[in-house]
């Protein structure tokens, strides 16, 4: 396992340091699946972190799946293949991104496209005009089928370059319905960025106002920035106030 690198080298938590390098020893095989991992304080001794850093660390790769947690100790779990970054927990308070197979999947569709933005996002996005990108779509549905809520993010150059779990995505590649994007904003901070949250609230002029049932309708604009001020993601929301909550939480 290699140290973590000092806090002048790099201003990534120090947490999210000690569980990259968990996670490639695991993903590489050095740590064998099922096998017993060190123990808390043996890792902190030789990442020269305190033993709560060494539990935030366990706590990340615990919600990715990639070990599992017993009175006997922590083990790699024992799956075959590389497992896919898992959802964290309903309970969870680290900030999630909308969608995926595992969110009450009768009533959630989600799906990956590789296509342009519309033209005065481009610029934005760091991409010429007509230049296709990762686009993810996500609909909440009601009991009998209508769409509560409405939900599109495009993905910028910078985040396709400096997110490993997104730049997978290739065109022609990976794209499939329901993909499970909600550790984003976990991926985001593993890439060593900084990320900003800007929300703009309105309500739709005229008729478009309410919904054809009478429900109010509200618009998000939301854009994720990095430190640099990059934009990583910008996403348009949609919903019937009546019918669905919209609930924003996030901690830098």
């Amino acid at each position: 396992m290699a140290e973590p690198a000092s806090e002048s080298v790099t201003e990534v938590p120090l947490y999210l340091r000690v569980a990259a390098a968990l996670r490639e020893d695991l993903t590489q095989r050095r740590i064998s699946p099922g096998s017993r991992l060190p123990s808390e304080r043996t890792l902190s001794q030789r990442c020269r972190v305190n033993r709560q850093t060494v539990r935030s660390a366990l706590q990340l790769l615990r919600e990715e799946r990639l070990v599992v947690t017993d009175r006997r100790g922590t083990f790699a779990a024992a799956e075959e293949t590389e497992p896919e970054p898992a959802a964290p927990a309903l309970t969870a308070r680290r900030p999630t991104f909308p969608g995926g197979p595992q969110a009450a999947e009768a009533l959630v569709r989600a799906s990956l496209t590789w296509e342009p933005p519309p033209t005065p996002l481009a610029p934005r996005l760091l991409l010429t005009p007509g230049e296709p990108t990762l686009v993810h779509r996500h609909t909440v549905l009601g009991p009998h089928g209508a769409a509560l809520q409405r939900a599109v993010s495009w993905f910028s150059r910078p985040a396709l370059a400096e997110i490993p779990q997104l730049s997978r995505y290739r065109r022609g590649r990976d794209c499939r319905q329901q993909p499970d994007l909600r550790l984003l904003y976990h991926w985001m901070h593993q890439a060593g960025l900084r990320i900003t949250h800007r929300e703009s609230v309105g309500v739709p002029p005229g008729p478009a106002a309410t919904t054809a049932g009478g429900a109010a309708r509200l618009v998000v604009h939301r854009v994720v920035s990095d430190q640099h001020g990059h934009a990583l993601e910008i996403t348009d929301i949609d919903f019937s106030a009546q019918s669905a909550a919209w609930t924003y939480e996030f901690s830098a």
